[in-house]
Parts: structure tokens; sequence; C-alpha cells
């Protein structure tokens, strides 16, 4: 009885602060699917990520669908649960995205690879793996998490091994593919400095 009160205590805060997220939105502006920055009502495109904007209106029917899917997704993983491999990375890393998909309420387990104990502590790798039937919605949650951390969207990653070398006659920024001297130390297109 006393953990089923936390966990409808934690439910509702959750639809609380979904009910505040969707008060907050604004019909009357613009909004980028993908960074999630508000614009005018003018502008219908978003310069950072390149895509189409959805109206308020839009944005606030897409966090109610959100958010009656998340009410019934569950939150436990069972032992007869299809489970998928969905990245995998360092412990740390993994944790991490663990976290992001618990607030979307995906559960999610970490497991070890084949050379390790499964703890996390002798293996270099850790895979997140979730239920098959959440594939696609962990998908989404993290590459919108991608691009909400790194501001770059999942096309702009063709440059992403590029390596900054001051000797180098010319440079590529990483982070937007502009061509410059090195000498400047910072790119002169997205202003990513290097010094």
């Amino acid at each position: 009885m006393f953990l089923k009160f936390f966990g409808k205590k934690g439910q509702e805060k959750t639809e609380e602060r979904n009910a505040e997220f969707v008060c907050d939105i604004d019909p009357d502006l613009n909004y980028c699917p993908g960074c999630e920055v508000e614009y005018r009502r003018d502008i219908n495109t978003c310069p950072s990520c390149n895509v189409q904007l959805i109206s308020g209106v839009e944005k606030i029917e897409q966090l109610q669908i959100q958010n009656s899917s998340q009410n019934m997704r569950s939150m436990e993983l069972l032992p007869g649960d299809e489970l998928v491999s969905l990245r995998k990375g360092p412990l740390k890393d993994m944790k991490m995205l663990q976290k992001v998909l618990a607030a979307e309420r995906i559960p999610s387990i970490l497991a070890g690879d084949e050379a390790s104990c499964g703890k996390g502590c002798c293996g270099p790798e850790m895979y997140l793996q979730v239920k098959t039937a959440d594939i696609d919605v962990a998908t989404e949650v993290l590459a919108r998490d991608f691009v909400k951390s790194t501001a770059l969207n999942i096309t702009d990653l063709k440059h992403a091994d590029v390596v900054f070398d001051e000797q180098a006659k010319e440079t590529v920024c990483p982070a937007c593919g502009c061509r410059f001297s090195p000498t400047v130390g910072a790119c002169p297109d997205c202003g990513l400095c290097f010094s």
C-alpha cells in the first residue's frame, strides 16, 4: 500500500506537469517539432533545424495525444515481454538515456554484453533495452533528446567526424560544415569556438 501511494502520487505529478506544459503553449505562435523553440506566426521554417514549423494548436493536440498514450503505457517490464536493444554504450551514457525514457514513461533496462559480468563494471559496453512495442516511441524520444542536447539535427552529422587542425590552411566546422581559416579561432558561420 505504501508503494501504491507513491506510485499514484508520482503519476499525479506527471499529469500536472504535462497539463502545465500544454498551458504554456500559445496557439497563436508556431513551434519547431525538432528543437521545440517558438516563433512568430509569420515564420514558417526553423532556421536551426531547417524543418517546417507547426502551429500552437497542432502542438497542443500532439501533446494531448502523447500524454494520453503515456498514461496508457505500463512502466513495468514483465518476464514475458519481448525486448530489443535500442542503444549500446558506456554505463554512464546508457543510464542517462534510461532517465530520458523514464521521464516519458517508457520502461527500459540495461544489459551487459557477453564480455561483461552484466553489472557494467567489467565490460566496456551496456545495452539499453526496451519493449518491442515501445521501440518507435523510444526512438523518437531519444532523437528529440539528441537534437535538444546537441542543437544538431540528425541530418547535420555529416561533419561530426571533422577534427579542428590549427596547422591546416583551411578547416571545416563540425557543427555547420563552414570552411574557414583555423587562425580565426571560431566558426564565422555558427560561432562555434575552438580556442
